[in-house]
C-alpha cells in the first residue's frame, strides 16, 4: 500500500511540475514572473526528485543520478530567486536553472514514455537505440536554446534579498 501511495504522489507531483514548468519558462522568455506559478513549479520539481528517493532501492541507478542532478540544480536555482533576489549573476543562474529543472523532468518523461508505450518500447527496448537517443538529443538542444534565451531575456525588477 505504501508503494502505491508513493507512486501516486510522486507521479502527481511530477505531472504538476511538468504542467507548470512550460508556463514558467514562457514567463522567463517574456521577462515576467507569476509568483504563484513559479513557487508551484519549483516546489513540485523539488518534491518530485525528493520523493524518488523514498522508493526502496539497493543500488544507485540512472534515475537516482538524474534526481540528484535535479536536486543540485534546484539547490542553486531556488536560492538565486528567493535568497539572493535575482541580483547580478543570480538572475541568469535562476533563469537557466529553472529551464534546466524542467529539462530534467522532460528527460525522465521521455524515458517513461519510451518504457510504457508499446510502439516506442519496440523502437527502443533498451533505450540505447537511435529513436530514443535522437529524441533526447533534439529535446536537449531545444532546452539549451531555451536556457540561453531565458538567461538573456529575463530582466525582472530586482527583489529584496533575504537577510541571512
Amino acid at each position: 500500500m505504501y508503494i502505491l501511495i508513493l507512486i501516486i504522489l510522486h507521479t502527481a507531483l511530477s505531472l504538476v511540475a511538468l504542467a507548470t514548468g512550460p508556463s514558467v519558462v514562457a514567463d522567463l522568455l517574456g521577462s515576467r514572473e507569476r509568483e504563484g506559478m513559479t513557487k508551484l513549479f519549483l516546489a513540485t520539481a523539488l518534491l518530485t526528485s525528493a520523493t524518488g528517493f523514498l522508493f526502496p532501492f539497493t543500488q544507485l541507478l540512472p534515475p537516482h543520478i538524474t534526481a540528484l542532478l535535479a536536486l543540485l540544480v534546484l539547490a542553486v536555482t531556488i536560492p538565486a530567486r528567493y535568497r539572493y533576489g535575482l541580483r547580478g549573476a543570480w538572475r541568469w543562474i535562476y533563469a537557466s536553472g529553472a529551464v534546466a529543472s524542467l529539462w530534467l523532468l522532460v528527460f525522465v518523461l521521455i524515458a517513461q514514455v519510451f518504457a510504457k508505450i508499446p510502439a516506442l518500447r519496440a523502437a527502443a527496448p533498451t533505450q540505447s537505440e537511435p529513436p530514443f537517443a535522437i529524441t533526447q538529443v533534439v529535446v536537449l538542444v531545444v532546452f539549451i536554446a531555451l536556457g540561453i534565451a531565458a538567461a538573456r531575456r529575463f530582466q525582472p525588477a530586482v527583489t529584496p534579498a533575504i537577510a541571512g
